[in-house]
């Protein structure tokens, strides 16, 4: 393995809510993405959901609360929470930490993340 420059990863794609896979350990994917608006309400039956952001703010949505990541601040949506992510200022750039094979629940998005160039 080589080290991943993620300034570089993320210059390679502009696309939103597609996640670009830039590393994989112990069966787990670490994936970037780029995100700006509304993603839709979902929660996750089998795994916790894990966002780092990187640049920008990004609101996560619970139903009881509202949760706002800035810079270097991260927060896992433990399994089976309805959740939704939301940049409303913006673009966010952020990396997603999944088990393998884990699904995008976007419409109209590749069911397993793209590798980043």
């Amino acid at each position: 393995m080589d080290k991943v420059n993620l300034a570089d990863k993320f210059a390679t794609f502009a696309d939103h809510w597609a996640p670009r896979l830039v590393a994989s350990y112990n069966g787990n994917d670490v994936r970037i993405v780029k995100v700006e608006g509304e993603f839709v309400w979902h929660a996750h039956a089998d795994t916790d959901d894990f966002f780092l952001v990187l640049d920008g703010e990004l609101d996560i949505e619970l139903r009881d609360r509202t949760v706002t990541l800035g810079p270097g601040e991260l927060f896992v949506v433990p399994r089976g929470v309805e959740h939704r992510p939301v940049a409303r200022r913006g673009e966010v750039r952020m990396i997603n930490i999944e088990p393998g094979g884990t699904n995008n629940v976007r419409e109209g998005s590749p069911q397993q993340p793209v590798v980043a160039a």
